[in-house]
């Protein structure tokens, strides 16, 4: 899960983003995390606290929860730079480590070219059709 979809679920109750976040831990799907991941993630949601109606101690509860209930996996190889943005290379290094089969994002167009690890880049709102659970 990019962190754009982390950050959209946390900003609004409805859409895809929020359901999905509902989702992580109810075993319909498996969340990947790195410490790099689990890094980006705290950053963003932080930078972002007043638009997301969170204090800093909601936003350690949510990565707690997601560092409890998510698949842990460490990175040991680095191909960089694939990617335009680094920020997604750390995404698509987790998910070819993890040996994901896909990565929800919003930015489907910065991931091109991962098809070649076998890994399918969906919004989360296709995500959640692909695994039965619509928004």
């Amino acid at each position: 899960m990019d962190t754009n979809v982390l950050v959209s679920g946390l900003r609004s109750r409805n859409g895809a983003s929020f359901k999905m976040l509902s989702l992580v831990g109810s075993g319909k799907f498996s969340l990947c995390l790195s410490v790099p991941l689990v890094l980006e993630y705290e950053a963003a949601t932080k930078k972002n606290l007043k638009s997301l109606g969170l204090t800093s101690s909601d936003v350690d509860s949510v990565i707690d929860y997601l560092c409890q209930v998510a698949e842990h996996h460490k990175v040991h190889y680095l191909w960089r730079p694939f990617l335009r943005d680094p920020k997604d290379d750390m995404v698509l290094e987790l998910a070819v480590s993890a040996n994901a089969d896909f990565i929800a994002t919003y930015n489907k167009v910065d991931f091109g070219g991962v098809g070649q690890f076998g890994i399918k880049v969906q919004s989360p709102r296709e995500f959640l059709e692909r695994i039965g659970d619509r928004p």
